[in-house]
């Protein structure tokens, strides 16, 4: 789960962390008012919307006089931003978040998240602040430190900070500053089942002081039942319809751009699935994981998010059964065909338990539904079906 930068900086700030202060603004009436509050006389607007890019789409600006910061905020609700993280469609921007300008003397990038890989937690740090990490570790590697700790209840060690902070070349009291701030961080990310805190960029101020200018901070799904504070925190409009419709039946749905539907069950399965169809020249329209104890009914709700979306020309289905049964699987398969009246080509793959009344429950079915007999053999299928 996501949340908005002003969001975070809120959680940093509880924590002790330096953040700046700032107005968020949720609808367009408020504007006027909420501006009068702010002091200074130079201000950053910035969209809040979850995905980066922001500054490059005209979401991120630097103004000088209220009466422009008023003129420039009341342009920019509404409005919709494009970046490389939206999608083409871009996303509308529904809140602003207004900050007093910092006087920046050097920009880092410094982040701590779950490295999966290791099972360990890991801090990225880099001199190279407003950039994108992922450019500066292809182009620049050496100007990245990595540290990766076990995970202790006391925190990193004094040595283990002393790293992550070392190619920021701290000074003085800064140093203190910086070793605080990996404690915060660390403490943040075990408190509240984060996944990702990102601080980009982190500065020292023209007067010598550290802040995080901005801030992003993932949480883990499956934590959430017990982080009521951080559920709250959520923004249904800047998740996918089709997502948030998922979530209620207990769907693991992410849509994509493609045009083949997929359901499947089993994460792994499902990413064969999809690359299986990116090998025969198609781009999959979704990721759809059943679960492995899937009713009729939520194979019967999986088959309509994926025909809900315009973009699906067919469908794929990929079935293992072990604790899912296949005829459970072909019996919610036929219900919802007739619910929708099926229009596009439909290929299913059985394998496992039940596999043969699956089929049978299909064939009897009098739907056009064509049977595979391996992966393979669906992928094909159902690209040729398409063309």
């Amino acid at each position: 789960m996501n949340i908005h930068e002003h969001q975070a900086k809120e959680i940093l700030r509880e924590y002790g962390a330096p953040v700046s202060e700032g107005i968020v603004i949720k609808t367009k009436n408020e504007i006027k008012e909420k501006i009068s509050e702010l002091k200074g006389s130079v201000y950053v607007l910035k969209a809040q919307i979850h995905a980066g890019g922001r500054g490059k789409a005209g979401g991120v600006k630097l103004i000088k006089e209220k009466k422009n910061l008023i003129f420039e905020a009341e342009k920019m609700f509404g409005k919709t931003l494009v970046t490389h993280q939206t999608g083409p469609d871009g996303k509308e921007v529904k809140r602003l978040y207004i900050e007093e300008a910092s006087y920046i003397s050097k920009e880092f990038y410094l982040s701590c998240l779950v490295d999966r890989a290791s099972s360990k937690i890991a801090f990225i740090s880099s001199t190279q602040g407003g950039m994108d990490i992922e450019k500066v570790a292809s182009e620049t590697p050496e100007k990245i430190i990595t540290k990766k700790i076990n995970y202790s209840l006391d925190g990193p060690s004094d040595n283990e900070i002393k790293e992550i902070i070392s190619i920021f070349n701290l000074k003085g009291e800064q140093i203190n500053k910086g070793k605080k701030l990996i404690r915060t961080l660390y403490k943040i990310l075990v408190d509240k089942d984060a996944s990702l805190i990102e601080i980009n960029p982190l500065i020292i101020t023209e007067e010598k002081n550290l802040i995080c200018l901005d801030a992003k901070m993932n949480f883990d799904d499956n934590a959430i039942f017990r982080r009521p504070d951080i559920l709250k925190l959520r923004d249904l409009n800047e998740e996918e319809p089709a997502e948030i419709e998922a979530s209620k039946h207990d769907l693991a749905y992410i849509k994509l751009n493609g045009s083949i539907g997929c359901m499947v069950n089993g994460a792994g399965l499902a990413m064969a699935t999809m690359d299986i169809i990116k090998l025969y020249g198609q781009e999959p329209a979704n990721f759809l994981d059943v679960g492995g104890g899937a009713t009729k009914e939520k194979v019967t709700a999986a088959f309509k998010l994926i025909l809900a979306d315009k973009n699906v020309k067919g469908i794929l289905i990929n079935i293992f059964g072990g604790i899912m049964r296949c005829d459970v699987l072909a019996h919610g398969v036929v219900e919802a065909a007739k619910q929708v009246n099926l229009s596009v080509p439909l290929v299913v793959r059985l394998a496992g338990t039940n596999f043969q009344e699956g089929k049978k429950i299909l064939e009897d079915s009098n739907l056009k539904i064509l049977s595979a007999l391996d992966l393979n053999d669906a992928a094909k299928k159902i690209v040729d079906a398409i063309k």
